[in-house]
């Protein structure tokens, strides 16, 4: 029998009844007492023309049946099989015997006098072991020159029972066939239960994600060992396993694993040629999406529905665990990162100046994102640019770069973060930091100082696709601590500068330059004071009235301030007093930058003032080094070039003697 013919007949087993009446013993007297009904007589046509065809091969040796010719007919008295000569005339269903043999269950005899020539004609009903319900008739046809209808009636019912035993017979083995494949179905479902169970138990005392994937794996290969196994993984997690792939956006969309990870359900792509392997895409995904694809390849009788189905609640019960052991993970991350951050503000605040602040930040986030090289870039107003405050890259400190330079300014300008997963591949600014260290991976956060974006950091690696979007989470957090204490410490800063400032002239005030100086007789070998004081300031005041003479003392002090170097100490002494404080520098060189800012202030002032100088030095030479020293001495000189006609710089005359 076929296997086509046998899934027509499974449904046979369902309705077929047994006589709780008569006793059972054992299985055959299961089978004896096992029966069909009514509801099975639609289903029974084809296993009915498969015991006929027996049947009939089975008979054809008797010589007493070779004049006969035969036909089955429905229980409703339609054609099912026989010698085809005889179709049209039964097809045409107007046969009395037939009619008969329908209407009271009983043999039939009849002779046909016209369409088959007189040939007799017998209708034998088969009916139904236990109801007797009528599911066929068996039909003769003999010949005319055969006697009458008693003698084919007497041949035709034993016949006829022949027939039905052999298509109980048939009817048993089908029965009897349908309950070892459940038996085996049901084994092997126990069996896949058992495996699933197991598998399942194994999964859930797993905490690790690693451990994970490599059980999934493992226990797919023990399963199916002819089958080819992949794993491709999101880009949110990277696996040493040699059969983990990371499955990449730019993957082509008609490969089955990229189809399966899109559409998050099962993909199974077939060749044309039958005899060419399947490929199988089963998603592994938890309750928050999909983590995974399972991409199999094997021969087409390895994935029967049934299998699919196990390697589906396979990929179900390791894509729930991968999600509970990534959870289990990042709470872990959580408090380690929680940990660490406190750590950093507590260290970060521990300090209140940039330079320790930067150094320190640049360590952290080295050591706590695994990067190879940071940098940070903090916005100089002065310069309008981005400058390199700290950097492990050496040679780029205090480089500065225009704002819509680089993947820096590209952060600085959007005021949004980017991970960049290959530099080579996907390039949306140049970077110097990126092709000086050759890096690939990037991960990139504006820095926010007292709410406004204030500077970048950068983060590289030179493996590609190194950063996840845990990388991208946790620096933004570190930065916003980070950027709170560099806030404080502009803060703090900008509370000196005013503490150590006048208000007026912005120059240093008087107890800051003192401290200065003295800093700079610790360390330096000489240096040179300049104490100006405008002159006659007190007729300014009166001629002009004191607003005017404000805006006079800040001319001078802004001639001063322009006159001098960078590293140059200015400050105001006291009312009309200025002094500048020259580190390095000896008395002739102190003269020349005086005379500097004596000429200025006469051509420059509106009005028109004029300043006298007096200067002093100190060397590492002389016996007593002290700021009063210094400044008393510079006094006297301006005190001689007041009393000597203003408008005149004067050195202490120690220094003329």
């Amino acid at each position: 029998m076929s296997e086509e013919q046998r899934e027509v007949y499974k449904g046979y087993i369902g309705p077929a009844i047994i006589d709780d009446e008569m006793p059972l013993r054992g299985a055959s007297s299961i089978l004896q007492n096992l029966d069909i009904t009514p509801y099975d007589f639609t289903y029974l046509h084809p296993l009915i023309e498969d015991s006929y065809m027996e049947w009939l091969q089975e008979c054809s040796q008797i010589e007493a049946l070779k004049p006969f010719r035969w036909a089955v007919l429905s229980h409703d008295g339609a054609w099912l099989a026989g010698a085809e000569e005889l179709r049209a005339y039964f097809a045409a269903g107007d046969d009395d015997a037939v009619a008969q043999a329908l209407r009271y269950s009983k043999p039939v005899c009849s002779r046909s006098m016209e369409r088959l020539g007189g040939q007799v004609i017998c209708a034998v009903p088969l009916l139904s072991r236990v109801y007797g319900d009528l599911f066929a008739i068996m039909i003769s046809v003999s010949p005319p020159d055969e006697p009458g209808k008693d003698r084919a009636l007497l041949l035709t019912e034993p016949y006829a029972l022949l027939y039905r035993a052999n298509f109980y017979r048939r009817f048993e083995h089908l029965f009897v066939k349908d309950l070892e494949e459940v038996h085996v179905k049901a084994e092997r479902e126990a069996s896949r239960r058992s495996l699933l169970f197991q598998y399942v138990k194994r999964m859930h005392v797993q905490i690790n994600v690693d451990s994970v994937i490599t059980e999934a794996i493992e226990s797919v290969l023990s399963l199916y060992p002819d089958v080819k196994v992949e794993l491709y993984m999101s880009q949110d997690h990277e696996s040493a396993h040699p059969l983990v792939r990371q499955l990449l956006l730019r993957h082509w969309q008609e490969e089955v694993f990229v189809r399966t990870f899109m559409e998050g359900k099962m993909t199974i792509h077939k060749q044309e040629d039958p005899d060419a392997l399947v490929e199988v895409g089963i998603p592994m995904g938890g309750r928050q999406g999909v983590y995974g694809v399972f991409h199999l390849e094997a021969a087409p009788s390895v994935f029967s529905e049934m299998d699919l189905e196990l390697l589906s609640m396979m990929a179900d019960a390791a894509g729930t665990s991968f999600e509970n052991a990534k959870l289990y993970e990042q709470s872990n991350l959580m408090i380690h990162e929680l940990r660490m951050m406190n750590e950093l503000t507590r260290r970060l605040n521990k300090s209140l100046h940039l330079v320790e602040i930067f150094k320190f930040a640049n360590k952290e986030l080295l050591s706590m994102l695994g990067a190879d090289y940071c940098c940070i870039l903090i916005y100089n107003a002065e310069l309008d640019g981005l400058e390199v405050v700290s950097s492990n890259a050496e040679w780029m400190l205090k480089e500065v770069h225009d704002i819509s330079y680089g993947l820096g300014g590209l952060v600085y300008r959007s005021k949004e973060a980017l991970i960049l997963a290959d530099y080579e591949e996907e390039r949306p600014a140049e970077s110097r930091l990126m092709e000086s260290t050759g890096s690939r991976s990037l991960v990139a956060t504006p820095l926010l100082i007292n709410g406004e974006v204030g500077g970048v950091v950068l983060l590289t690696h030179h493996k590609p696709h190194y950063f996840s979007y845990d990388s991208y989470r946790l620096l933004q957090a570190l930065t916003s601590h980070i950027g709170l204490a560099i806030g404080n410490a502009f803060l703090h800063a900008e509370v000196r500068r005013m503490a150590n400032r006048d208000m007026l002239t912005g120059l240093y005030a008087r107890h800051y330059l003192d401290d200065l100086i003295q800093e700079c007789q610790n360390r330096d070998v000489c240096g040179s004071l300049i104490v100006i004081d405008i002159d006659q300031f007190k007729q300014v005041n009166d001629t002009f009235g004191h607003q005017r003479g404000d805006n006079i003392l800040k001319q001078v002090s802004g001639i001063v301030k322009s006159a001098i170097r960078h590293n140059d100490i200015p400050a105001r002494w006291g009312g009309e007093e200025l002094a500048v404080y020259l580190p390095g520098l000896g008395v002739m060189q102190a003269v020349r930058v005086a005379e500097r800012i004596r000429s200025r202030v006469a051509e420059e002032t509106d009005p028109r003032v004029t300043v006298s100088c007096g200067i002093s030095e100190w060397s590492w030479t002389d016996e007593k080094v002290s700021v009063e020293s210094l400044f008393y001495r510079a006094d006297m000189a301006l005190y001689e070039a007041k009393n000597g006609g203003r408008n005149r710089i004067v050195v202490e005359k120690s220094q003329t003697e």
